[in-house]
């Protein structure tokens, strides 16, 4: 998580969100942060932390996307010397290291059934076992979880568990979208230019042009706050005449004319069902089928039947001809009814 960070905006829908997460900071309870990517949850949770009686402890980050499901629970509740291959020494897990203060689980979607059902537990008693413990440990935890999916929808489907969600949710806090936050683009982007200026030295803040500026108004900013961040800092980065307007943006950083092309799936060997070009055969366009695959079948039959022909039926000069292995010819011949000769 960024320090030293700030809000930053005027619209009111995003202001109603920051004042909702001020009045709920100062409550003992479990808090939902909801928001498309790049919308600032984790500053919420920062603004959280620092606006309750909280403040002075811990603040412990958790991404649950970021580690394999095997391994989150034990990051989650600790573990024990010995609990599983690896592990070496006892190690507190990030509730204990919570303790008195506020952990922030980030991407909470994404955890496992099991670690959801370890979690209400913890919710519930304020309990925490490790992996390979007897005995639970006692942690004096707030939980404030983020995600950017719908919840209530995940449960319906079974994805959630609904008690979970029940005892998360006592007071949900939705960030509106960049594209919903009126008038915010242009102070956002004020922002980020002027801060991105002083980085480089710059001996003032020439601002955007007129054109520039509408552009940056009309992108529908899928990746919000932090795409425009990126889009303004790399515009600012890449102008050379610091004394004008900066009038040049690139919303795609990776649109380039030498743009690598998708690799085709690599086959080392011919697969029978493929269409052999390798010698010339009767054409199949005369044959009664009735779809693509009896098309095709009826083809590939012709010319291997036309090369055992041509062959006289010596069926590794005939391979050979094909540019097929010997046990790939004999496939191809068992596939389509063909006989040895």
């Amino acid at each position: 998580m960024e320090k030293n960070t700030q809000f930053v905006g005027q619209s009111f829908a995003f202001l109603d969100a920051v004042e909702q997460a001020g009045r709920a900071a100062e409550l003992n309870r479990p808090i939902l942060v909801i928001g498309e990517r790049g919308t600032g949850k984790e500053l919420v949770a920062e603004r959280l932390h620092r606006l309750s009686p909280r403040w002075g402890e811990p603040l412990i980050v958790m991404n649950c996307a970021a580690l394999p499901e095997t391994l989150i629970e034990a990051e989650l509740f600790g573990h024990e010397q010995g609990a599983f291959t690896g592990a070496t020494k006892a190690r507190p897990g990030r509730f204990e290291e919570a303790d008195g203060g506020t952990l922030f689980l980030d991407e909470l979607g994404t955890l496992s059934m099991a670690a959801q059902e370890r979690l209400l537990r913890v919710i519930e008693y304020g309990e925490v076992t490790r992996i390979g413990a007897s005995r639970p440990v006692t942690v004096d935890v707030r939980i404030v979880a983020a995600t950017n999916e719908d919840l209530p929808a995940a449960a319906d489907a079974g994805r959630f568990r609904p008690d979970l969600l029940d005892r998360l949710s006592f007071e949900v806090i939705t960030l509106p979208p960049l594209r919903a936050r009126e008038g915010d683009v242009a102070v956002l982007a004020d922002h980020f230019g002027r801060r991105m200026a002083a980085e480089l030295n710059w001996p003032q803040w020439p601002g955007f042009a007129a054109a520039t500026q509408a552009e940056l108004e009309g992108y529908g900013w899928p990746g919000n706050v932090r795409e425009l961040r990126n889009v303004v800092e790399r515009a600012v980065y890449r102008w050379d005449e610091p004394a004008r307007p900066i009038s040049r943006l690139t919303f795609d950083p990776f649109a380039s004319p030498w743009k690598p092309r998708p690799m085709m799936p690599r086959t080392d060997v011919a697969p029978c069902d493929a269409p052999v070009a390798a010698a010339a055969a009767p054409s199949a366009a005369h044959a009664d089928v009735s779809d693509l695959r009896a098309a095709v079948d009826a083809h590939e039959a012709a010319i291997i039947r036309a090369a055992l022909d041509r062959f006289r039926y010596n069926q590794r000069a005939t391979a050979k001809g094909l540019g097929l292995t010997y046990d790939q010819l004999r496939h191809c011949m068992k596939k389509h009814g063909l006989s040895a000769g």
